[in-house]
């Protein structure tokens, strides 16, 4: 990313923020279960109820304690999902979530919901999980 995109990027984000309209603010944050070697999460946590319809989020951010960064997992279809690490493959810094992609605040890096890199310094694509559907519940392996 040259400068001048970053500098953009940066000063729009901070815009929105400001202006309550953070891209951060509409991404669900939910906690999900652990079981077994499972970070596991009721499907209806990407449902959202709006005038009375039914709308789906396109990715939350899942989190439990004993995970040193959270997961995204993108909803590509009621029966397709992605899940990737929020660990930043260049410093190990959290990446933040914008739309269909992943940035790092640290050093700019940016990753499709894919975990592919987009824009470096990182030089290595996201860490990925399986994911599997259960009993109307997203099972996501943890096993390396």
């Amino acid at each position: 990313m040259d400068r001048n995109t970053f500098i953009k990027t940066c000063g729009l984000a901070c815009l929105a923020g400001l202006g309550g309209l953070s891209a951060c603010g509409s991404i669900r944050r939910v906690r999900g279960d652990i079981d077994a070697d499972d970070l596991v999460l009721p499907l209806d946590r990407f449902e959202s109820g709006k005038e009375g319809k039914t709308v789906f989020r396109d990715s939350v951010i899942v989190y439990h304690e004993i995970l040193k960064y959270p997961v995204c997992v993108f909803r590509v279809s009621g029966q397709e999902y992605r899940a990737l690490w929020m660990r930043c493959t260049h410093q190990g810094t959290e990446l933040q979530v914008f739309g269909d992609r992943l940035q790092c605040p640290a050093h700019g890096s940016e990753f499709d919901s894919s975990g592919r890199i987009r824009n470096g310094p990182a030089d290595e694509n996201l860490r990925t999980f399986p994911v599997r559907i259960e009993n109307d519940r997203l099972k996501i392996s943890l096993k390396k």
